[in-house]
């Protein structure tokens, strides 16, 4: 079938039968088609390259075209390409990443449940957290509380902890025992805003709080790094508590944010850890929760009949399984993770240099994850809704393509922001590109 986007038939095709995720036609009227990845570049049908701004969706932290990776898929597939890990029955390759990804996370971590997903993950935590609690005797702590601007998926439950509002509209009502919080978001409210977390506790009842969910840098919701003393609070008010802490590391798992999972900046150890996108750098669906020592032997200790029922046809499936020991192998074998350091400081500083831009209210980031915010008055910060979009497509012009974080109004307004987070192997050369990128592009837009 012909490809090349001047050509309509593809296109034509998706148009008739293709329900992306997001979906409305109006954004498939002239779709990009992408036909190859070579490291941190894309090309399209057209024979266009682009540099790959948000590793294509926060997750192809090795790089595009990795035939290591391919070839452990490849092998693995001729030898046993699945195999259900349900009882009785289990796999090398699963079994092999069990034992490894805890000593990858933080010390007090012990076993692994693997999905397919980062929603289907943070489903799982949110009934480990019941499970957990269930088991202690303490079955009223049901409650999940989660941040305005945090996002967690878009399955049910997971949408439910969404802290996004366009994500609820067409699906309301949410789920019952959800809760939000403010964010953590050091550049417009006062304080690190850990103390919102033990408010919304105390009013709920402690007794009905099983989690806290959150984002050590909220991702989706704006790129949002928090301040230094957040996550040590918010440690110490879930201990106080009894409230699991659920680390969403969806996003800054596997080096991202310079360390291979991110609430080791600050110190802080979670209960659970939900994880995908990065731990096969995007080759194979592979996605899991990973578990306390304490959360781990409620678990071992649960009668047959108070066995942890919860289950999914390709949990611990070898094949993504293979995928990901290997990349763990490139990540490790490189120091990518150390790489996000250096480099994500050349490309923050880089983006630092577009406050002087009139529309660029804010630059923040953390690793290979930067956000830029925009504003329609810098003086109030009144958020830019609208422009982002704009400035995106000028961007994929130049040679570019990312994603943004749609602006929103209410409570806790957020203007858009570029989201700017490219594979791990970026060079300092494509990183200043993407800079001199976004600067034409801006300054095109808003002239």
């Amino acid at each position: 079938m012909e490809t090349r986007t001047g050509s309509p038939t593809l296109i034509q095709t998706d148009q008739t039968h293709l329900i992306h995720p997001l979906h409305h036609p109006a954004d498939h009227q002239a779709p990009v088609v992408l036909v190859q990845g070579d490291g941190v570049m894309l090309r399209d049908a057209d024979g266009r390259e682009y540099i790959d701004g948000l590793s294509s969706l926060w997750n192809v932290n090795a790089g595009h075209g990795r035939r290591e990776l391919a070839e452990a898929a490849a092998t693995q597939m001729q030898r046993l390409a699945f195999t259900s890990a349900y009882v009785g029955l289990t796999n090398e390759p699963a079994v092999r990443l069990a034992e490894r990804l805890p000593g990858l996370a933080y010390s007090n971590m012990s076993g692994v449940y693997f999905t397919t997903g980062g929603a289907e993950s943070n489903e799982t935590a949110f009934k480990l957290a019941r499970f957990h609690w269930r088991r202690r005797g303490m079955p009223s702590k049901i409650k999940i509380i989660a941040r305005y601007h945090g996002y967690h998926g878009v399955t049910m439950a997971a949408m439910s902890a969404t802290g996004i509002p366009a994500f609820h509209k067409m699906f309301a009502p949410t789920v019952p025992g959800f809760v939000h919080i403010v964010p953590s978001y050091p550049y417009r409210y006062a304080g690190s805003m850990a103390e919102a977390l033990e408010e919304a506790i105390l009013r709920e009842g402690p007794d009905t709080v099983a989690a806290f969910i959150a984002e050590p840098v909220l991702g989706a919701g704006g790129v949002i790094p928090p301040t230094p003393d957040y996550f040590p609070r918010i440690r110490e008010i879930c201990d106080r508590h009894q409230v699991l802490f659920i680390a969403d590391e969806i996003i800054t798992g596997f080096g991202r944010t310079g360390r291979w999972f991110a609430l080791g900046h600050w110190g802080v150890q979670p209960d659970l850890v939900t994880f995908a996108k990065g731990v096969t750098s995007a080759y194979l669906p592979l996605g899991g929760v990973i578990v306390s020592r304490d959360v781990h032997q409620t678990i071992l200790d649960a009668p047959v009949t108070e066995r942890f029922m919860h289950a999914a046809t390709y949990s611990g499936h070898p094949t993504c399984c293979a995928v990901a020991l290997r990349n763990l192998d490139i990540i490790e074998r490189e120091g990518l993770a150390g790489r996000a350091t250096v480099v994500g400081a050349r490309l923050l500083a880089g983006l630092q240099t577009l406050r002087d831009l009139p529309r660029v209210g804010d630059v923040r980031g953390l690793g290979l994850m930067c956000g830029i915010e925009l504003v329609e008055d810098k003086a109030t910060k009144a958020p830019a809704l609208g422009l982002g979009a704009r400035i995106l497509a000028e961007a994929r012009k130049r040679g570019m393509i990312s994603r943004m974080r749609a602006g929103q109004g209410g409570d806790y307004p957020i203007g858009d922001t570029v989201c700017v987070a490219p594979p791990l192997i970026v060079t300092e050369t494509q990183v200043d590109r993407i800079v001199e990128i976004l600067r034409e592009s801006i300054t095109t837009v808003t002239a």
